[in-house]
């Protein structure tokens, strides 16, 4: 017989727009991973009666991204059902902060217990000497921290804790991470999943990273260790949500191509797929190498890979050098990109811009080579940030660097640090540029051919196109926290902002949101002809250009790609010692004699 109830609320919040409002969609881009990682331990712990068995465990899942979070209609539902809650804002990232603290008000004035985990608590934890100022207020406020991650039995302790009202002000376990193969299945119902695009869900197969790039801050959070989740994990976690209809994933992993088990994954999604009738398909995130692993691309197409992102991050190698990026090699970029092209998927890449060597024109020439030169169909642009839990964040930190405060801006889209040629303002409208000339229409129709050629859905191509320019055009924001219809609430405001009069607010709403869709019509009907002729040309299919000639037909003396800094004459130098002697030692192997042939002679 149930005697007690604890309510276990987790929210993922979003964080704030320009006005003071958090970024909410009908329905966003991707669900969130830790949501369904912290979800199914709580599970796991109701399951197990970790509370004791006459405690009934109550879960509660919001992802702010797409769900109205309202402190007093939860507060409402835990007194009317009654018993104990621990609310806890999961995987808040440093651009999340201000927003979780300001979620946590409420309920701590309320008297409940406040946890907040995630990458900014992890990270600061990880490098800091000492914990940053935000960090310290909040825990003044009542909020307890949760750094690392909560698998083999640390979602107890927490649990234990909240129950008999005594949350520790700090639970650390960055220098114990810990096995996630056999851990409880990551899921979210379906009705949470719906509000993303695609009834997408998230698989996180491994963890870790052995690089040392120094804008990371997944290396110091997650370790450079990689730890894996089996085949067998896998299963279930497909099996799981496709039992609710879910058929759409997004593997998290920062880089899958370094999972030591990659093959025996993706042969368990095949036999999947090709036995047991599952439509699955992916989207993947590997490194510019991942080509030279032999098989890599062909299973990976064939178990359902259908968009690649991939962390190119720049092409010029000065400042791949200079953030320690030395795997990333731009004399493979061409014959990588192709290849996946040539095995039918979409490829796009994020590509950081705000290194000390850029400039407003090297910016601009940088990106028309690339449009010129290699094979990307969707681009991020991504301004260099020294996240909190990066090595870049630690030296600036301790030397007393100026840095932005306010982590909301902290996002890959807002500059928060001093560049040593640009001022902020000369920055912000190079990168708007390089927005603006990366997703032009002629360049559009370029991708789009390039696809239709290569027998890739352009139609499917041009959408997700829309998708991330028009995130950043209408809404100023990133492309991975973009989504369809932008909703607001009047009440949901950043602390301090005064509540709009609803007279002002919503006339002002419902203005913007018909003239954003009003004005994106005339740039729709214009790459709908574009589609259209693509459709009707007989020739669409025999389309060439620079970026799909490859690399081995191509005189790399010739691309400006390897011609404009010393950097890239040095790569490609280096490329043709390598193969010269790749290829000397293949001449010398077929010129020597294997013994068993000498004696069959």
């Amino acid at each position: 017989m149930i005697k007690h109830i604890f309510h276990f609320i987790m929210i993922k919040p979003a964080h704030y727009d320009a006005d003071g409002y958090p970024i909410q969609w009908l329905r966003s881009a991707i669900p969130s991973n830790t949501l369904a990682c912290i979800n199914g331990l709580a599970h796991d712990c109701r399951d197990r009666q970790v509370l004791g068995d006459g405690v009934d465990i109550r879960l509660h899942t919001v992802d702010e991204t797409n769900t109205r979070v309202n402190p007093e209609k939860i507060m409402r539902m835990i007194r009317r059902s009654g018993g104990r809650a621990l609310i806890g804002l999961v995987g808040v990232q440093s651009n999340q902060f201000p927003r979780a603290v300001d979620i946590a008000r409420p309920f701590l004035a309320a008297g409940l217990q406040v946890c907040i985990g995630g990458f900014h608590v992890s990270g600061c934890i990880a490098m800091l000497n000492e914990m940053p100022p935000e960090m310290i207020v909040a825990q003044d406020m009542g909020i307890s921290f949760f750094a690392g991650e909560a698998e083999d039995g640390r979602l107890d302790t927490v649990f234990q804790d909240a129950w008999k009202g005594g949350l520790k002000p700090l639970y650390d376990h960055m220098s114990d991470l810990p096995s996630i193969q056999g851990q409880p299945t990551p899921i979210l119902a379906a009705e949470h999943l719906k509000r993303t695009a695609g009834s997408t869900s998230s698989v996180d197969l491994g963890r870790g990273c052995p690089f040392q790039c120094s804008f990371c801050t997944i290396i110091n959070v997650q370790g450079r260790k990689s730890r894996y989740r089996s085949p067998d994990d896998l299963e279930k976690m497909i099996r799981a949500n496709y039992a609710q209809g879910v058929k759409r994933f997004f593997i998290t992993d920062d880089n899958f191509a370094r999972n030591k088990q990659w093959e025996a994954l993706f042969d368990r999604l095949i036999e999947l797929r090709e036995q047991d009738g599952m439509k699955l398909r992916f989207v993947i995130q590997v490194d510019t190498l991942c080509h030279k692993i032999p098989n890599f691309i062909e299973k990976a197409t064939r178990a359902g890979a259908t968009k690649v992102f991939i962390g190119l991050e720049n092409i010029n190698p000065d400042n791949l050098a200079a953030a320690h990026k030395g795997q990333n090699r731009i004399t493979e970029y061409r014959d990588m990109l192709l290849k996946w092209k040539q095995h039918g998927a979409m490829t796009y890449v994020g590509y950081i811009v705000g290194f000390p060597n850029d400039t407003p024109q090297s910016l601009l020439h940088d990106v028309e080579i690339l449009q010129r030169e290699l094979a990307v169909d969707l681009i991020e642009f991504n301004i260099l940030t020294p996240l909190p839990g990066s090595q870049d964040h630690k030296e600036m930190y301790e030397a007393g660097t100026w840095m932005d405060p306010d982590l909301n801006k902290y996002d890959l889209n807002h500059w928060v640090m001093n560049h040593p040629t640009m001022s902020h303002e000369t920055f912000m409208a190079t990168y708007d540029t390089l927005w603006k000339n990366y997703f032009s229409v002629a360049h559009m129709e370029t991708i789009m051919r390039r696809a239709t050629a290569q027998g890739i859905n352009a139609g499917n191509l041009l959408f997700l196109m829309l998708w991330f320019y028009l995130a950043y055009r209408l809404e100023a924001v990133h492309p991975v926290e973009g989504g369809y219809f932008r909703r607001k609430n009047r009440k949901n405001r950043r602390h301090g902002m005064p509540i709009e009069n609803p007279l002002v607010f919503y006339p002002r709403f419902w203005r913007e949101t018909v003239a954003k869709h009003i004005g994106i019509l005339p740039l729709l009907f214009r790459l709908w002809r574009v589609r259209a002729a693509i459709k009707k040309d007989p020739d669409r299919m025999a389309y060439t250009d620079l970026a799909l000639t490859p690399a081995t037909q191509q005189d790399v003396k010739k691309l400006d790609m390897f011609l404009d800094t010393r950097g890239a004459a040095e790569a490609v130098a280096k490329q043709q010692r390598q193969d010269a002697i790749v290829a000397e030692a293949k001449q010398n192997a077929a010129q020597q004699t294997s013994p068993a042939v000498d004696a069959a002679k």
